[in-house]
């Protein structure tokens, strides 16, 4: 896959909800900086991290707006729209940036306000 499959493949893997293989198109040595869990450095932790989202949400999609691939990178502006399991309803712009090496991401970044994020982060 090149980068734009690879990111395609992110997107539509996480609005079907199928988490483990959308982990597997990370490399295994990783690094992510996500707005709200922070750091993380390997697959193996991004598969813990992951293995709880079904218990935040009832509901997530993260549908993309705006693609640009340049190469081996690519970024994406999307909107989030989710709902928690105690009925709340997050809508959220966001911004992910992808490094893709070998048909895996080895880098991924996100940006946005965390404010949608209030119910599951409990502020």
């Amino acid at each position: 896959m090149d980068t734009s499959d690879v990111v395609t493949r992110y997107y539509v893997l996480a609005n079907a909800g199928e988490w483990d293989a959308w982990c597997d198109l990370f490399a295994p040595d990783q690094v992510m900086d996500e707005q709200l869990a922070g750091h993380v450095e390997g697959r193996a932790k991004l598969r813990e991290m992951m293995s709880g989202f079904p218990a935040m949400y009832t509901a997530f999609t993260n549908q993309p707006v705006h693609t640009v691939v340049a190469g081996d990178q690519a970024a994406v502006v999307s909107h989030i729209s989710a709902r928690t399991v105690s009925g709340e309803s997050i809508e959220a712009d966001v911004c992910n940036y992808f490094q893709v090496a070998d048909s895996q991401i080895t880098y991924m970044a996100n940006f946005h306000d965390s404010v949608p994020f209030r119910p599951i982060l409990g502020k």
